[in-house]
């Protein structure tokens, strides 16, 4: 399992290590505001469409090849930028580097379920997400400090062996998991599979956790400035948002295998638990940000193993790679979708709003749920005669 937290991490560092210092301060970094946002959206559009393609492939030749072929290529694509020693290949690289975390994020999930049984899942997903958490929190501040000694060079070179090392390291430990015989699916079987609420709703509630992450790390800085707090007080707050997700996930899978919690439950605390986070991004002063930061990152470390120990139990095991190739997808749309709502809100009113809106967003799976479940417990009859005492004659 080390290799697969290994890779868990590689993908989260790439991304928010680069990202964040696209912009930074060395001679090579990016100067115009237009081209760093098409760089950021190069690497997340690779994800988008390519995620669900190799998760299909995973499943018909086996995730553990896609996986060693995503890190090498994640090698390969960072060292093209190191060795062409022009700033154009910068594109390529990083349209590289989202290719290859295409491939090697989802089938390590798919491996993550094959090679553990499901009453250990939760326990499995939980410690997959803790190091891609951590590897979310030290990726801008680690990625800051090689850009300042070295460039963005050294960064893509840590990052081309970071990539390489994990894969020798995958090769060498993760053991070769056969792909299951495979019945014949239709664009119609697809379709409802995809469509099934077995898949939609651990879905819907990674891509809102996703959301609240996106939008956290985002505009709670800007909270932050505007409640008077320095640089390195808000750099501390979305550190706690980090922290707070990292800690949560792992106890989060072992109390679901426990028996302890359930998917349906958790999943719907944790989305509450975000949205009473982002509810209190709109009180004024630190302890706002504080206390949203906290929050966000309980309820979206609750999220994330529940959500993919459910996928992983509803879903045939010769069609994972494909259902965490799609899962993906949907986190990769909220974690676009959750920031251009909030700023879309708060340009028409103000930031508080946009917290607002996207807290009444997650609010509402839950709220129905529960509506649901009161009218089922309603509906059902407690027994006994009219007057609800024992048989009558």
């Amino acid at each position: 399992m080390w290799p697969l937290y290994a890779a868990a991490f590689t993908t989260a560092f790439g991304a928010h290590g680069i990202a964040a210092n696209l912009g930074g301060f060395s001679e090579d970094t990016v100067t115009s505001l237009l081209m760093l946002g098409a760089l950021l959206a190069l690497y997340d559009g690779a994800e988008v469409l390519l995620k669900p393609v190799f998760g299909t492939l995973a499943d018909r030749v086996g995730a553990r090849p896609v996986l060693l072929g995503g890190l090498v290529a994640f090698a390969a694509a960072s060292a093209l930028y190191v060795l062409a020693d022009s700033p154009g290949w910068l594109w390529a690289a990083r349209l590289g580097q989202g290719a290859a975390a295409s491939a090697f994020s989802p089938s390590a999930s798919a491996l993550v379920a094959r090679l553990n049984p499901a009453a250990k899942h939760g326990r499995a997903f939980g410690s997959y997400g803790f190091y891609k958490s951590i590897g979310y929190t030290l990726g801008p501040l680690l990625g800051g400090v090689l850009v300042w000694a070295g460039g963005l060079r050294l960064l893509f070179t840590v990052m081309a062996l970071l990539g390489a090392a994990v894969a020798i390291w995958a090769a060498l430990a993760v053991p070769r998991v056969p792909p299951l015989p495979r019945t014949r699916q239709t664009v119609a079987d697809l379709a409802r599979r995809l469509t099934d609420p077995a898949f939609l709703r651990p879905t819907a509630a990674l891509a809102g956790a996703t959301a609240a992450l996106s939008v956290g790390v985002g505009f709670l800085p800007v909270s932050g400035a505007a409640a008077g707090l320095g640089a390195v007080a808000t750099g501390a707050a979305v550190s706690v948002l980090a922290l707070c997700a990292a800690i949560v996930q792992p106890k989060a899978g072992r109390a679901l295998d426990a028996g302890r919690l359930t998917a349906r439950t958790g999943i719907a605390v944790g989305l509450l638990t975000a949205a009473v986070g982002l509810a209190c991004a709109t009180l004024p002063g630190p302890a706002g940000v504080l206390l949203a930061a906290a929050l966000i990152g309980a309820g979206t470390g609750l999220i994330t193993p529940l959500g993919f120990a459910a996928l992983a139990a509803s879903t045939p095991q010769d069609r994972l790679g494909q259902t965490m190739g799609s899962a993906e997808l949907g986190r990769e749309l909220g974690d676009a979708g959750g920031p251009l709502l909030v700023a879309a809100v708060a340009t028409l009113a103000t930031l508080t709003y946009g917290y607002a809106a996207l807290a009444v967003l997650l609010a509402i799976g839950p709220a129905f749920a529960l509506a649901a479940s009161r009218r089922r417990a309603a509906s059902v009859p407690t027994g006994g005669g009219p007057t609800g005492g024992g048989p009558t004659a």
